[in-house]
C-alpha cells in the first residue's frame, strides 16, 4: 500500500519495532526469529477509525431499532450501568475480536465515565490507538448516570489527555470526543474546538448519520449538524466524524476543502437503517475517508473484513457502477487512508522501510480464496477474519498462528458473560 500500490514477493525484516528492510531473505540481515508467511499475504495492519469498545459488552442487547430509539431505550441506559470492571471486560472483548482479525490501530469513543479502564485495556492488549471519553452535557432522554456539566466534561477530558496522550511510547493517544450535536451544548463544542487546536488533538464525533437524526437536528438548530459543527470550530484535518450518510454534495465539497475526515461504517449504517454513504462521491470531492465497524450492538461484529467487503460492494450498488470502488481503493480505506484519517500515515498504513511494524499475515490458501487472481481482490472480496495467521504491532507478535498471545481468550469470554448479565439486569 505504498504510493505505487506495489505487490511484491519478498520478505520483511523487522528490527526494534520498525520495518528495516524488504527483499529476498538471502539479502537481508540474518533474522533471530522467523514467522512463516508462505501461502499468505503480508499486509499493513488494518485501521478501524471508528469503534466503541465500551459497547462490546452489549452485543445482542439492542437489536432492530433505529438510531435515536436505539440510543435512548438501550445504549445510554446500558452505558450508565457500567462500572470499572464491566468497562474493562467490554474493552477487552472488543480488542480481542479486532486484533485477532488483523486490526492494529483504532480510534475509539468511550462512554462518559470509566475511561481509564478503557485505556488500561488498550495498554494491556498492545493495540495502537486513540480513544476519548464521550462528552454529553445536554440532550433529551440522557439518563442521570451519563449527564454531566459542561465544566466537568471538559475538566475530565483534559485530565485524561494529560494522563494518556503519548503513553506507551506513543502507541496510545487521546481524542476529544463530543458524542454528537444533540447531546452537546454550543459552549461545550466551541470549547472542545479551542482546546483541540491548542493541543493539536483530534476531535472525534458523529455526524450526518440517520434521517431521523438529521430531522431532529434541523428542528433544533435550523441547519444540518456538519454545517453547525464547522461554524463552531469542529472541522479540519484533526476532526474525524463518523458516518456521513446524509451528506449533501455541497457538504462533501466543503469537507474536502477543509480537510475534515470521515469514517464509513457500512454494516452499522445498514442495521440502524441509516442508509448507504456515498463513499465514491466523498472521495471524488477530495475527502479523506476511513473504515470502522462502529459498535457490537449496531453491527454485531467488530470485524474489519466484513466492513471492507461491504464498503466495496455497497459502493457499486449505491452508484449503479460495478467499478465504483475497485478492490485496491477499498483496501486503501482500511489501511493507508485509515492512517491518514488519524494523522498517522507517516508511521503506519503501508509496508515501507522506516514505518512501524504493524502487520498482518493473511492466509490465501482457503478454499474460498482459491485458485488465484489478484491478491488485493482476494483480500477484499474473499478473506475472512479466520484467515489471519499472524499479527504484529510495533514489531511485537500479538497473534501467532491464529491465537492471541497477549490476551487470555477464555478469561475474556467468562468476564464478558458475567458482566454482560449484570449490566443487562441493571436496566431490566
Amino acid at each position: 500500500m505504498d504510493a505505487a500500490r506495489s505487490v511484491r514477493r519478498a520478505d520483511v525484516l523487522i528490527r526494534d519495532g520498525e520495518i528495516a528492510a524488504i527483499g529476498k531473505r538471502a539479502t537481508l540481515a540474518r533474522p533471530v526469529h522467523v514467522l512463516d508467511a508462505r501461502g499468505a499475504a503480508v499486509i499493513p495492519g488494518l485501521v478501524q477509525a471508528h469503534v466503541h469498545l465500551c459497547q462490546a459488552l452489549f452485543r445482542g442487547m439492542a437489536d432492530d431499532l433505529p438510531l435515536l430509539e436505539w440510543l435512548k431505550q438501550r445504549i445510554w441506559p446500558l452505558e450508565a450501568a457500567h462500572d470499572d470492571k464491566s468497562m474493562r471486560a467490554s474493552a477487552l472483548l472488543g480488542l480481542a475480536e479486532m486484533i485477532r482479525a488483523g486490526t492494529t490501530t483504532i480510534l475509539d469513543m468511550g462512554s462518559v465515565h470509566h475511561q481509564d479502564a478503557v485505556f488500561r485495556a488498550m495498554r494491556d492488549a498492545g493495540i495502537r490507538g486513540l480513544s476519548g471519553k464521550a462528552m454529553m452535557d445536554r440532550g433529551t432522554g440522557v439518563p442521570k448516570g451519563l449527564r454531566e456539566s459542561t465544566r466537568a466534561s471538559l475538566r475530565e477530558s483534559e485530565r485524561l489527555h494529560e494522563r494518556w496522550h503519548g503513553a506507551e511510547e506513543g502507541r496510545l493517544g487521546y481524542a476529544f470526543a463530543p458524542r454528537f450535536i444533540l447531546s452537546c451544548s454550543e459552549k461545550l463544542l466551541r470549547s472542545v474546538g479551542e482546546i483541540a487546536r491548542d493541543r493539536d488533538a483530534i476531535v472525534h464525533s458523529h455526524a450526518a448519520e440517520h434521517p431521523d437524526e438529521r430531522a431532529a437536528v434541523r428542528a433544533a438548530l435550523g441547519r444540518d449538524d456538519v454545517d453547525v459543527l464547522a461554524d463552531w470550530g469542529i472541522a479540519g484535518p484533526r476532526t474525524v466524524l463518523a458516518h456521513g450518510v446524509q451528506l449533501t454534495a455541497a457538504q462533501m465539497r466543503r469537507a474536502g476543502r477543509s480537510g475534515t475526515r470521515f469514517v464509513h461504517c457500512p454494516s452499522a449504517n445498514l442495521k440502524l437503517s441509516s442508509g448507504i454513504a456515498r463513499v465514491t462521491k466523498m472521495r471524488e470531492a477530495g475527502m479523506v475517508v476511513g473504515l470502522g465497524s462502529d459498535g457490537a450492538p449496531c453491527n454485531n461484529r467488530m470485524d474489519p473484513w466484513t466492513e471492507l467487503r461491504q464498503a466495496a460492494i455497497l459502493a457499486k450498488a449505491r452508484e449503479g457502477d460495478a467499478a465504483a470502488l475497485p478492490a485496491e481503493e477499498a483496501f486503501a480505506l482500511a489501511t493507508i487512508d485509515g492512517a491518514r484519517v488519524l494523522g498517522l500515515d507517516d508511521r503506519i498504513g503501508s509496508i515501507e522501510v522506516g514505518k512501524r511494524a504493524d502487520l498482518a499475515v493473511v492466509d490465501l490458501e482457503g478454499l474460498h480464496s482459491e485458485p488465484g487472481g489478484s491478491i488485493v481482490a482476494r483480500l477484499v472480496y474473499s478473506a475472512t477474519a479466520s484467515d489471519v495467521r499472524h499479527v504484529l504491532i510495533d514489531g511485537r507478535v500479538v497473534v501467532k498462528r491464529g491465537e492471541l498471545t497477549e490476551l487470555d481468550t477464555d478469561r475474556i469470554r467468562r468476564d464478558a458473560r458475567r458482566h454482560g448479565r449484570r449490566v443487562l439486569d441493571a436496566i431490566s
